[in-house]
């Protein structure tokens, strides 16, 4: 993307030669002054990429004006041009940290590939503090992964509502990872140190659902030996993830709004009402408005819990993340497996991109588990991940539905998904650098970070190697 340069020279000829240099062959934005003093009160206002300055200008030389660049914007790079060069020159500019030196007269191409090289320096000295900071923030967070503009989206919105109290209802098909932004909600929150309790709506039994969230008392039913302590109990002060909350009975869901509305409850059998102090996130892959028409959801609870709602979308709606999902569990279910398998055969990520993935995520997963255990080299192959269709040949890209889309609407998602494709490529075997990808591929800087934007690509996502694609056949 173009970039903010300022040029500092008293030579008013040299600026206008390097403002023309500059434009003709760039999209870069270019400023010049040539009075230093004025220039430290424009950085003062505004941010700049580049600063290329002379060494030798009344008022102020070259070097001091690299100091107060420093200072005030740290993470522009400097280059330093001088008639006068010497190795002391040249030395003390870069150890105070000039990213290089020109020596007057230059050549055309000479200054515009020290600039190149400058922004490129810059733009991975800003990927590497993103990497970085993208570190630190996964220790902290669960591994919800993904690249795609929906799941970033969903996370930032994640940090915005995790430190309220606001119950919170996540809406989502089986397999999307309901349970993982939950628990993301959790460690964001001012809970984190207290307990994160689940609640299995499904898989609980009706007649023991109400013991196992409330607890009861002894004697309260025949085995109730003792008194025991139910998981609202546990989850006092932490939170309670009540997960596919459509699935409860009409009888769970009143008593769970009293919960909900009073932070009260009675264990079963026990006379006395106890309270807690609960962050409550539920989950559910119905639609509860149908539930709510057939009498089967409780609207009254609906409304308390849909204080704030999340949407997560299915795996298809963001196949971006798949060579992402891919690389997790292929480094995730090698190392239990204590295998060393380091790539994904193209074919058969070919068949991963274009497959439709009823159960999400989590089949996803099941694959990718499946094809590791079934490998017998360094590369997993789409025998390894697919053993009973391995007669079949996936088309690249797509699948069967594009026929059924008219002729100009199939053209645009063939063409949407080449450029997807063929950029996740590039960007995979040149780890992230942009520069080099669009050298590889023949194209403009520019253009190609225009395409990555327009794809929703984000290049951080091959900064330790994405996995192969197809190319176009």
């Amino acid at each position: 993307m173009p970039s903010r340069i300022l040029i500092v020279d008293d030579e008013r000829d040299m600026l206008a030669l390097l403002r023309r240099i500059i434009t003709e062959r760039t999209l870069h934005e270019v400023l010049t002054q040539h009075d230093p003093l004025k220039s430290i009160e424009i950085m003062a206002k505004e941010p700049f990429d580049l600063v290329i300055t002379d060494l030798k200008m009344p008022r102020m030389d070259g070097i001091a004006l690299l100091d107060e660049v420093k200072r005030t914007q740290p993470s522009a790079a400097v280059i330093i041009m001088t008639a006068y060069a010497t190795i002391e020159t040249a030395v003390e500019a870069i150890r105070k940290g000039a990213f290089d030196y020109i020596s007057k007269p230059f050549r055309k191409e000479r200054i515009l590939l020290t600039i190149g090289r400058a922004l490129d320096w810059q733009d991975l000295t800003r990927e590497n503090i993103a990497l970085r900071q993208s570190l630190e923030q996964q220790k902290k967070l669960p591994p919800i992964i993904g690249s795609s503009l929906a799941m970033m989206s969903l996370l930032n919105s994640v940090k915005q509502v995790a430190k309220s109290i606001a119950t919170i209802l996540i809406h989502g098909e089986s397999g999307t990872g309901k349970e993982l932004v939950a628990r993301a909600i959790h460690t964001y929150s001012d809970r984190s140190d207290k307990p994160f309790i689940t609640v299995n709506c499904t898989a609980m039994p009706e007649q023991i659902i109400e013991s196992e969230l409330f607890g009861h008392v002894k004697g309260a039913f025949t085995g109730a030996w003792k008194d025991k302590r139910g998981l609202v109990d546990e989850a006092n002060q932490g939170t309670l993830f009540l997960d596919e909350i459509g699935d409860l009975t009409m009888v769970m869901q009143a008593r769970l709004l009293r919960l909900l509305q009073e932070g009260e409850y009675k264990p079963v059998g026990g006379l006395n009402t106890r309270h807690a102090d609960i962050r409550f996130v539920a989950a559910t892959n119905h639609d509860l408005s149908h539930l709510i028409a057939e009498k089967k959801f409780r609207e009254d609870l609906f409304y308390r819990l849909d204080v704030i709602s999340f949407q997560i979308p299915p795996l298809r709606e963001r196949r971006e993340d798949i060579p992402v999902l891919v690389r997790h569990f292929l480094e995730k279910y090698s190392k239990l497996n204590r295998k060393e398998i380091r790539d994904i055969q193209p074919e058969a990520m070919s068949m991963l991109m274009t497959r439709e993935w009823p159960g999400n995520v989590r089949e996803l997963e099941n694959v990718i588990e499946r094809g590791v255990i079934l490998c017998q080299s360094e590369r997993i192959t789409l025998e390894d991940l697919m053993p009973e269709t391995t007669h079949t040949r996936p088309l690249p890209y797509f699948n069967e539905a594009i026929y059924r889309l008219p002729f100009k609407e199939a053209k645009e998602a063939v063409i949407r998904a080449f450029h997807q494709q063929y950029i996740h490529a590039m960007l995979q075997q040149n780890r992230g650098n942009i520069s080099r990808a669009a050298e590889q591929a023949g194209l403009q800087r520019q253009y190609l970070h225009r395409l990555m934007k327009d794809e929703n690509i984000n290049a951080d996502s091959f900064k330790d190697g994405a996995p192969d694609h197809p190319t176009v056949t």
